[in-house]
């Protein structure tokens, strides 16, 4: 029932409100404890895989900390405002409209024929070169983009509320921040980064499978091509670099009949990813709406089933 309160309220805000540039989201708070606790860890510990621990550790205490004593503060005062605050916690943890109106920015754009504008919006969800793409290459960065933030900016974020409130949706929120800063392969975050990459791959690694088991259903249900997704998802999953974001990436490109993958280019450095799906069809600028359509009914799916779960195991 918590979860139902919970994870409902929180889609509706999501849905409602998105992720207002103008309120102080509290990632930004646990963005700028890394940005401090990283040389620190760095001066004591060196620039090894020991100091990359420890500042996730540091990280993962202060967030869990002070969310749970925000939400124990509100609840002595009222149970109704500790109720709230998890609420509050959850919705800042879910991505789902932010990721819809990102990907419908694209669309739109290419749909006036603005090239340049369709750049600037798929630039804001990728960390690939977007500056010389065609349509086709626009297309392929925003639904890739799509597919993969649906685990960890919504389906994630669900199982974790589902485990542990608006808390357990921080924390992950903590995971994914520390992921994006310092989950590289780079010399300066190769050594110091491998915690943090390695603890996202564990967080997101049930909540993808659940997002492989629902995306055929949704795309069935929603008159796309559901057998597609199933089988290529078994058959392409496995090729991507990540254990994670190939399953809902080669399961969006069966859905879609479309084939993902392929030459990516970041500061100039070409960089092969493996071809996901078939092409069946060209990636138009079609597939955006597509995709961002299945993303939404997959957000439903999963509150849906996390909830009958909780409800009746």
């Amino acid at each position: 029932m918590t979860f139902l309160l919970i994870g409902g309220a929180a889609l509706a805000l999501d849905a409602l409100l998105g992720d207002p540039r103008w309120f102080p989201h509290p990632v930004r708070l646990i963005g700028a404890f890394c940005v401090w606790a990283e040389p620190k860890a760095r001066r004591w510990l060196g620039d090894t895989k020991l100091a990359g621990m420890a500042t996730v550790g540091a990280t993962l205490s202060v967030t869990g900390f002070a969310c749970w004593a925000l939400v124990v503060g509100m609840e002595t005062i009222h149970p109704a405002l500790g109720m709230m605050t998890q609420i509050a916690l959850a919705y800042f943890a879910i991505s789902m409209r932010d990721l819809k109106d990102h990907a419908m920015a694209a669309y739109d754009a290419l749909d006036r024929a603005d090239l340049a504008g369709a750049r600037g919006a798929a630039g804001m969800m990728v960390g690939r070169d977007t500056t010389d793409l065609p349509e086709e290459g626009i297309v392929r960065a925003v639904v890739e983009s799509v597919a993969e933030n649906s685990v960890d900016g919504i389906i994630a974020p669900l199982f974790f509320i589902a485990l542990g409130g608006g808390v357990g949706a921080m924390l992950f929120k903590a995971v994914s921040t520390m992921d994006s800063m310092f989950g590289y392969k780079n010399q300066r975050y190769v050594n110091f980064g491998w915690a943090a990459a390695r603890l996202d791959d564990v967080a997101n690694y049930i909540p993808a499978r659940l997002a492989g088991g629902l995306i055929p259903l949704v795309a069935w249900a929603r008159g796309l091509d559901g057998a597609g997704a199933w089988r290529i998802m078994w058959r392409d999953g496995g090729a991507h670099a990540s254990p994670n974001a190939g399953i809902a990436e080669s399961a969006f490109a069966g859905a879609l009949g479309v084939r993902l993958g392929g030459v990516n280019r970041y500061d100039g450095v070409e960089k092969q990813s493996p071809y996901m799906g078939e092409r069946t069809r060209p990636l138009w600028r079609g597939a955006i709406r597509e995709a961002a359509g299945l993303m939404v009914w997959l957000t439903v799916g999963c509150y849906l089933v996390l909830a009958a779960l909780l409800l009746y195991l």
